[in-house]
């Protein structure tokens, strides 16, 4: 893959900046399945993959461990998080966790706004599934976006920046794992039908019933990657 054209020195003043950088490319291309679970994520490789120093590469590197998304191997570095069913439980347990909370909070403090930020959001996304047919699918960075913005609105009027910043955190460690289920959906309607929904519960502010819907949503992932039955752990 050839590297992505930057400048090769920066101002030390930017060095957070640059760490951040070195972050978010090595995060997209774990997201993006171009580095593989359990691959090894040498410094020197890295450095040439990104053209980005080794001290901005390592603390972007550490970054992403307190996210989930690599693991250090002893004294040795890095390497990009397994997947298994037990991780993606894990995920699910903690994402629920979070987010059965965050819309107890949003359902009760959200104001119009805070209806009218849902709407949008699923407005937006109908309309992209619209444009493209059926052919949607987790990798587009245009419908990623649009997916998470729209369960990151959901919650958006819960008032907690953490338990916000935990449900971007945990949204993307599942992302992986959300790939494989969304590459057998082959109905736009369909996925728009749940998450509309989802959203008319949510505004309609019955709360033991968005929460339901919340958990069946949440679990779907889970329940479709590796069915009740399946015995394999990765």
């Amino acid at each position: 893959m050839p590297a992505v054209e930057r400048p090769l020195e920066r101002p030390t003043g930017e060095a957070s900046t640059l760490s951040e950088r070195a972050a978010s490319l090595v995060e997209q291309d774990i997201l993006a399945g171009r580095l593989a679970p359990g691959a090894r994520l040498g410094i020197v490789d890295l450095v040439q993959r990104y053209e980005i120093g080794a001290t901005p590469l390592r603390e972007g590197l550490s970054r992403l461990m307190s996210r989930g998304l690599i693991v250090a191997i002893g004294q040795r570095g890095f390497r990009v998080a397994e997947v298994s069913r037990d991780d993606l439980a894990d995920i699910t347990c903690m994402r629920t966790a979070v987010e059965i909370a965050a819309i107890r909070l949003a359902i009760i403090h959200g104001d119009d706004a805070w209806e009218a930020g849902i709407l949008s959001a699923l407005h937006r996304m109908r309309r992209h599934i619209e444009r493209t047919g059926n052919e949607f699918r987790e990798g587009a960075a245009d419908f990623d976006h649009l997916h998470k913005g729209f369960h990151t609105a959901l919650l958006a009027a819960c008032g907690s920046q953490r338990m916000l910043a935990a449900h971007s955190d945990l949204y993307d460690q599942a992302y992986r794992y959300r790939r494989v289920m969304m590459r057998a959906i082959d109905s736009g309607e369909d996925f728009i039908r749940s998450h509309q929904m989802l959203a008319d519960c949510v505004l309609a502010r019955d709360l033991p019933a968005a929460q339901d819907m919340l958990a069946a949503h949440l679990r779907s992932t889970i329940n479709f990657v590796y069915p009740p039955d399946d015995k394999e752990t990765s």
